[in-house]
């Protein structure tokens, strides 16, 4: 999604994350003709599939899993969760789960739930590439469980645009600069609002981070573990610190990772975010002298204006699709590498030399296109940008008006020069959404701890947070 209407914080995989078997995808027939059902028949179809059966919360905490290999020795299922916890009949959603075995030989220590933030990154995804998010002494000694969220990847993936209205909107929305600026950004938020109204019906108003928490714990129960251990990223703290305050009781070990503070404002954790890439952009700048953060601006300046020429992969020919690389498309891009310092930045390097020094925005609109997961064929293979905003208008009400954003923008400007435009008007959409906010519980602050080798990270700072139960 473009970044003034909500970058996704996820804890990107480096190396690049394997490629998934697409033997997962078959791991319960016995729903296909539900989720093919929900993806193109709509509400009407969802009505004359929807279960009969009298669903009670221990009903949900005792269903049978039907576990399936998913090749590399992996094993997946899916479970029920009700769509609306406070009409437990009205519907289900089944979730994709998969489990990376604990590859020691010793006693093992239970399961360990891994979320790589979002919303709408897919746990399944994370888990399958476990070698690369935990230690070896971790991946020894715990089975890593990831599940798709509701609503995300293999869990009834919700689409909210089809991938040519995604292209429109991923490639407008540059920074709000005039009254123009502002009329035709509330136009897109609008129409996405709208667009996600139309697609999705009454079921828009549970797909919070509130119910995800939740459905953990279904599945925490169904795995026959008295307590839940969890590794959460970035957005992903959310969704343990909810949990950890939903179900104290059944808390473990906890380490939450580029923690989201749960208890400030959209306006303060856009500000902080926005002050988080400037810092991390500085940082890169620092280590590769031959860029400037006014080449970094100017490159903004021109893409907005006359949005550079890119070619395709592989050849020297004009772009067959004549894309371009506009403003939205080039912060995008610039953002999403700055994450990690070993992978992420040596791209961005490459790619500002092109676009600085050869008017030239191929490597950026790849870098851009691997954020979005954009297909060569236009494809979008992931429905991360729609659910992403679906879940923050739920979990983070905005009680300002339109001016008063307009306010705040002035002092992201200050505090967050080159990143601070364009997140100083994130999630707008929200505003124009038909489903009120999800109320949640209010949390404590968890505490907060620090780690070496992530000074770089643009997230939400770069604390690890200590939940309850951790050892």
């Amino acid at each position: 999604m473009s970044i003034n209407d909500n970058f996704i914080e996820f804890d990107p995989i480096y190396p690049p994350k394997k490629p998934r078997p697409l033997r997962i995808f078959l791991v319960s027939l016995t729903v296909s003709s539900l989720l093919v059902a929900l993806a193109f028949g709509g509400q009407a179809a969802y009505q004359a599939l929807k279960p009969k059966v009298h669903w009670t919360i221990q009903k949900f905490m005792t269903q049978s899993l039907d576990w399936q290999p998913c090749d590399n020795g992996f094993s997946c299922t899916t479970y029920q969760v009700p769509i609306d916890y406070n009409n437990l009949n009205g519907g289900n959603f089944t979730l994709q789960v998969l489990v990376h075995p604990a590859t020691g030989n010793k006693t093992k220590l239970g399961y360990l739930f891994v979320n790589p933030g979002g919303p709408g990154g897919s746990g399944v995804d994370y888990a399958y590439n476990a070698d690369t998010i935990v230690s070896k002494v971790i991946e020894d000694n715990y089975d890593i469980v990831g599940i798709d969220p509701r609503g995300v990847n293999l869990s009834q993936p919700v689409r909210c645009l089809t991938d040519s209205q995604e292209d429109t909107y991923l490639d407008g929305g540059g920074s709000i600069q005039t009254s123009s600026d502002l009329t035709q950004s509330e136009q897109q938020a609008q129409m996405f609002a709208d667009q996600c109204w139309n697609q999705v019906g009454p079921n828009l108003a549970h797909y919070s981070t509130l119910e995800s928490a939740k459905d953990m714990d279904i599945l925490r129960a169904l795995l026959h573990q008295p307590t839940l251990n969890y590794i959460g990223k970035s957005y992903g703290t959310y969704l343990g610190t909810l949990y950890a305050a939903l179900f104290p009781q059944n808390t473990g070990r906890m380490v939450l990772d580029g923690a989201v503070d749960p208890n400030i404002s959209v306006n303060q954790q856009n500000e902080v975010q926005a002050q988080g890439f400037d810092t991390a952009l500085r940082s890169f700048i620092s280590s590769n002298p031959e860029f400037s953060v006014a080449q970094v601006q100017q490159l903004l300046a021109t893409a907005r204006k006359t949005p550079l020429p890119t070619k395709p992969a592989n050849s020297s020919k004009t772009n067959k699709q004549n894309r371009t690389l506009t403003e939205s498309l080039t912060i995008t891009a610039i953002a999403s590498a700055l994450y990690d310092p070993s992978s992420g930045w040596p791209q961005l390097k490459s790619a500002l030399d092109l676009a600085i020094n050869h008017n030239d925005g191929t490597g950026l609109l790849a870098m851009a296109d691997d954020y979005d997961q954009r297909l060569p064929n236009g494809h979008y293979a992931s429905n991360q940008n729609d659910i992403s905003q679906i879940t923050t208008c739920l979990d983070f009400p905005d009680p300002r008006t339109i001016p008063q954003i307009q306010r705040n923008a002035a002092d992201y400007a200050k505090t967050a020069p080159l990143f601070g435009p364009y997140l100083a008007y994130a999630g707008l959409a929200c505003h124009y959404w038909r489903v009120s906010p999800v109320t949640h519980p209010t949390p404590d602050s968890p505490k907060v701890g620090t780690t070496s080798g992530d000074r770089h990270d643009p997230r939400s700072g770069h604390p690890v947070c200590l939940g309850p139960g951790t050892q």
